[in-house]
């Protein structure tokens, strides 16, 4: 690099700027982030890389690679020059049932992949038989988790398993359904797995064990925690509260606050009404001594967190899917900045809401459905100054998310909409963003675009 500098200058300062400028965009001042689990890197939503396109393409984003998939609901995971991501190949001769609610006992296998970042080809896989007992049948719903040289992936029916992230050999592997005397949720097991020092913490169910913490180096169990009659499926979170650090666990009857390396329960705040049919499901968020709960029929929950026990500042008084007031997401995770928040509510209008009140500020359909829709969904990335949302119908959109209004800078579509089980073709996969790229999937691809300026 020296030598090309010094022969830059004895050709002229015009060539000798722009080698500067390629040692400035090569230096490691600017790396490329990776995206290991859900949420990204810190698990809150929030892509923080830079030297990305200002709007996208008239004529569209340009794809790095797309390869075929199976079926699924599970984003991916992006760690150096691998991707990782799960998906579901049903038995030969065998089909998903027409009524996606109905339950049988599905045949097929799940898989773990591991992608190579530069073509998409297949690195290896590691595939298990597992039949389906659940609703929404597609494919697994968990985010693989990636952390020092190991993946750890969750499958619907309960089969966690740990993998060589270099060669996917079996490290080990444990059965929720098996060993801890639990059915299936409806929607499978869903709680995105969590990595804390030396413990993989997953939300499993049952009887004294709604969350279970083990070695992440031998899968041998440390603790388990909480007994509620369904788990729900809200990813395990830890933040600090009150000087202390608390793993964040919401299920449908109560969300509680554990101290991370024992399962000590700290606090239990009951949820009134429970949940109904158990669906917990969007992160748990802090913002500052508080904590925001938002789910599809009750609503929006926010607790202070400045003492012993919290206290309710504001919640949502209707327990409705149409008629809402607050937040009343499904499935996405809202994003929190500067005292409002941001998400998708149950028919699809996208919100703002003040984080103080409770009270909506405006709303709107544009990067959802496009129109009232049950379950209209679209998930929401903060970079920067503006976020990047991911709609259900498959397009990207860039946009400034502020008190004032939705502002649309871009869009362009990224993937198709395959799955059909909402009565339309939706996708609900969280898409992950690393290397300036998108990563996204639906049940029958994968594809890589460029996001680079």
């Amino acid at each position: 690099m020296k030598a090309l500098f010094l022969n830059a200058i004895a050709r002229g300062v015009g060539q000798t700027a722009a080698v500067l400028a390629c040692i400035l965009c090569t230096s490691p001042s600017s790396p490329a982030d990776d995206w290991p689990q859900w949420l990204g890197p810190k698990r809150d939503g929030v892509w923080r890389e830079t030297g990305l396109l200002e709007k996208f393409p008239e004529a569209g984003l340009k794809y790095r690679w797309r390869v075929p998939l199976g079926g699924g609901f599970a984003g991916p995971a992006v760690v150096g020059d691998r991707v990782y991501v799960t998906d579901r190949r049903l038995a030969v001769g065998v089909s998903l049932p027409k009524d996606p609610f109905a339950r049988g006992e599905i045949a097929g296998t799940e898989r773990i992949l591991c992608l190579d970042d530069a073509t998409g080809k297949v690195v290896w896989q590691h595939e298990y038989d597992c039949a389906y007992t659940v609703s929404y049948g597609a494919g697994p719903r968990t985010t693989p988790v990636v952390d020092d040289g190991k993946v750890y992936a969750l499958g619907t029916e309960g089969n966690l398993t740990c993998l060589d992230a270099a060669n996917g050999s079996l490290i080990w592997s444990r059965d929720f359904r098996k060993e801890y005397g639990i059915k299936t949720p409806l929607w499978g097991f869903s709680g995105h797995p969590l990595v804390d020092g030396n413990q993989l913490i997953c939300l499993a169910g049952g009887d004294g064990s709604v969350v279970v913490a083990y070695d992440k180096k031998t899968g041998r169990e440390l603790w388990r925690a909480l007994t509620a009659k369904e788990p729900g499926y809200a990813p395990p979170m830890i933040y600090e509260f009150g000087g202390r650090r608390q793993l964040i666990i919401w299920h449908p009857e109560a969300v509680s606050g554990l101290d991370p390396e024992s399962g000590k329960v700290y606090w239990s705040h009951p949820i009134a009404p429970v949940v109904r049919s158990g669906m917990s499901i969007p992160s748990p968020l802090k913002i500052g001594d508080r904590l925001f709960l938002t789910s599809f029929y009750n609503g929006s929950l926010m607790l202070r967190l400045d003492g012993d026990k919290p206290s309710v500042v504001w919640q949502s008084a209707k327990v409705s899917e149409m008629d809402t007031d607050g937040l009343h997401s499904v499935m996405a995770t809202p994003l929190i900045e500067n005292g409002y928040i941001y998400g998708p509510c149950s028919y699809g209008q996208f919100r703002c809401l003040n984080a103080e009140t409770g009270a909506r500020v405006w709303e709107t359909f544009a990067p959802t459905s496009g129109k009232s829709t049950r379950w209209g969904n679209a998930f929401v990335v903060k970079n920067g100054d503006r976020s990047i949302l991911f709609s259900e119908n498959g397009d990207l959109i860039l946009a400034r998310l502020t008190s004032d209004k939705y502002e649309e800078i871009s869009r362009t579509h990224l993937l198709d909409a395959t799955n059909p089980d909402p009565g339309r073709l939706v996708v609900w996969s969280h898409p992950a963003f690393a290397n300036r790229c998108v990563y996204a999937r639906n049940d029958r691809e994968m594809v890589c675009a460029s996001l680079a300026r």
